[in-house]
């Protein structure tokens, strides 16, 4: 239903969608005028959190848009880099009262934005938004895609970041856009990334277990390691299954697979180290103890080490 009066609302809006565009660049960013320290290692915590910023009347997150959004942006504070996805109508309330020293231009609400947003206490150096070439269903009504950005988290150590929002629903139209869309990505990554570390989080729709996805080529071909895979499913994959129904994104523990995930990849200069991996149910609560959106939060630990 959510996305049935989605796609009519958003319909009224067609002709200003007519010029969806692809591979949008934005560069809006200050740079940092603080120097870096010089450091040869490091901690850094990451999360990756879909926060479910639609429109109050079409979300289907259970607590209040406005105040939810607001509690993210305080509690997110913890973490040195976060991704979001979704945040769409709400990114005031967002950044409220969030501390994160570097932080994206929002693009706007629906149907004009992309929803993702990059927050993080290093600085952004350079930073481009790209939208799907291919899409489906409701996903078409606003330019969803994924963003890439270069963190620098000491004097010339840099890391490539990517925000990602894959096309979502089980059906055969929408997991073949979602192949594309994890195509594209690839592609960009090889001409963007080639040779660099890269941190690769966010809302990819897509499970290991499911026949139809492309997740475990992905994974092959742009050489990133899954940190769930690594740290919580002793570096197996899941098998395929038959029939193969997906846990509701809320009931995702530790212990099984979350279409959102946190991909790493070293370099020769800098080395990365996952510590702990953990699904934040318990952080991202109201005093209810009910959920700050439809997704649950999922967080990284890692050391890194520069080699020269």
């Amino acid at each position: 239903m959510r996305i049935l009066i989605l796609s009519v609302v958003c319909g009224i809006a067609c002709l200003l969608l007519a010029f969806r565009s692809k591979g949008t660049v934005q560069h809006s960013l200050v740079p940092s005028v603080l120097p870096l320290p010089e450091m040869s290692f490091g901690e850094i915590d990451v999360l990756t959190y879909n926060i479910a910023g639609l429109p109050q009347w079409i979300s289907s997150a259970e607590t209040p848009r406005e105040s939810s959004i607001v509690s993210i942006g305080q509690k997110i504070n913890r973490f040195d880099l976060v991704n979001i996805q979704e945040d769409f109508n709400y990114n005031k309330f967002l950044y409220r009262d969030n501390e994160h020293r570097y932080r994206t231009s929002n693009m706007g609400g629906v149907p004009f934005g992309d929803g993702l947003t990059t927050l993080s206490n290093y600085p952004i150096i350079k930073f481009e938004r790209i939208a799907w070439e291919d899409c489906n269903g409701a996903d078409c009504l606003t330019p969803k895609g994924f963003s890439y950005a270069r963190v620098e988290l000491a004097k010339g150590v840099f890391l490539d970041v990517y925000n990602v929002h894959a096309t979502a629903q089980d059906d055969i139209q929408a997991t073949r856009a979602r192949r594309a869309n994890l195509q594209q990505l690839a592609l960009f990554v090889e001409e963007h990334s080639a040779c660099q570390p890269i941190l690769l989080m966010g809302d990819f729709n897509a499970h290991y277990a499911f026949e139809r996805e492309w997740i475990k080529e992905f994974q092959e071909k742009v050489d990133v390691i899954d940190s769930w895979v690594l740290l919580q499913n002793d570096g197996f994959f899941p098998e395929v299954v038959d029939e193969f129904n997906a846990q509701p994104a809320l009931n995702v523990t530790n212990g099984c697979e979350s279409i959102d995930k946190i991909y790493f990849r070293n370099s020769d200069r800098l080395l990365l180290h996952p510590t702990s991996y953990q699904v934040e149910h318990d952080l991202f609560q109201n005093e209810l103890g009910q959920p700050l959106s439809d997704h649950c939060a999922i967080s990284l630990k890692l050391c890194w080490q520069s080699v020269k």
